[in-house]
């Protein structure tokens, strides 16, 4: 089993709990308008590995991250790729090691299949980014609608399995106190939510869509004052998962 790999970091430190070996896998379906690895996007990119080399390559650093982190497959999106995950993580649960899927659920078959069962319990937690809870405004932003991230994340409750909620928050698109209540709302009804993270927007990747000769969508776009960020983090209630 092979996969197209974009990179590897190895000292990741904001992609799940601890010191994180973070893999980024190459090719994603959507196209979000603050989206800043473009590169990643297009699956005739990236390099071939199969899982072997992918579980050697992380076992060279299982010493920096085996007591409290582990490794988060990102992407791109990982799982337009779940048959290679699921060898992936079958080699390091055998070694022990914490895995962890930052995925937008946008490749969730709704209802699920034996796949991702399989998947789910080779996983110890996945990071899911709500894009935006109005279908509508999810087109608008990635090009695809929300049904699918909605009914995984639902999927994921109702299998019990550990999710930390991330949401980038874009003056005039996502800061909606009124769309950001409706999220709270959704997120209020999963069980198994562990963090609400609240990512402001930024354009560091706007010079990767140069050297692509892609048009950046959201050109002049500046981040959202810090007052905006909190009011956010308050509406969608992050402090109550702070305090555990």
């Amino acid at each position: 089993m092979t996969g197209k790999i974009h990179s590897f970091e190895s000292f990741g430190t904001v992609d799940g709990p601890g010191i994180r070996f973070v893999v980024f896998m190459q090719g994603c379906p959507m196209r979000c308008k603050y989206c800043h690895n473009p590169d990643t996007w297009n699956m005739g990119g990236g390099q071939e590995k199969t899982a072997e080399e992918v579980a050697t390559e992380v076992l060279k650093y299982k010493s920096y991250f085996a007591e409290k982190g582990g490794v988060t497959v990102s992407g791109g999106e990982p799982l337009q790729q779940i048959d290679f995950l699921i060898e992936l993580f079958t080699i390091l649960k055998r070694k022990n090691i914490h895995t962890c899927i930052d995925t937008s659920g946008i490749c969730f078959p709704v209802g699920g299949n034996e796949k991702y069962e399989t998947l789910l319990s080779l996983t110890d937690l996945f990071l899911l980014d709500i894009k935006h809870i109005d279908d509508g405004a999810h087109r608008a932003l990635t090009g695809h609608s929300n049904s699918a991230p909605l009914a995984f994340a639902k999927y994921l409750s109702e299998h019990q399995k550990p999710m930390w909620i991330r949401h980038v928050l874009v003056t005039g698109i996502t800061d909606d106190d009124t769309a950001l209540g409706r999220l709270r709302e959704f997120l209020d009804t999963l069980k198994t939510v562990e963090k609400i993270e609240v990512l402001p927007y930024h354009s560091m990747g706007e010079v990767k869509y140069g050297k692509l000769q892609i048009d950046y969508p959201l050109k002049g776009m500046t981040p959202p004052a810090r007052e905006r960020v909190k009011n956010a983090e308050r509406i969608l209630g992050c402090e109550r998962y702070k305090r555990g």
